[in-house]
């Protein structure tokens, strides 16, 4: 049962609920567009098995390589700026990806969302912005 001091308050709540709103993304990013993307993704020129199983992975690959940099830049800079840096990387990745007429324009739309998705830094503000009973 959650007592009066264990409830959320106002700025704790608006933070998760935009944190919340900046990972969903991520996760559509990642999870939601597999199985669409290899089905439509073969009309486009270039496209074979392996091009589109390299559009799937490179997501995962720059993701983990870009954690440790943003992480350090979240520490040194603050995380908002590293985090509104990341929406816009993943949002200009998503354009590549989704304009693009061939699948090396998907790779390197692909290859952008990983490097824009932020989750260390959006999980060290969301742990910057609560309190410790939290």
């Amino acid at each position: 049962m959650l007592d009066a001091d264990n409830k959320l308050n106002r700025i704790e709540f608006r933070a998760s609920v935009i944190l919340a709103c900046v990972i969903g993304l991520r996760m559509f990013g990642l999870f939601l567009l597999l199985p669409v993307l290899t089905i439509y993704a073969f009309d486009l020129q270039g496209a074979n098995a392996t091009n589109l199983g390299l559009a799937v992975g490179v997501y995962g690959l720059t993701q983990a390589v870009f954690q440790i940099p943003f992480g350090t830049a979240s520490d040194r800079i603050g995380r908002k700026p590293v985090i509104l840096f990341g929406l816009a990387v993943f949002i200009v990745g998503c354009g590549v990806a989704t304009y693009g007429d061939h699948i090396y324009a998907v790779l390197v739309g692909r290859a952008l969302q990983g490097a824009g998705a932020i989750s260390a830094a959006t999980i060290a503000l969301a742990s910057d912005l609560s309190r410790p009973t939290q």
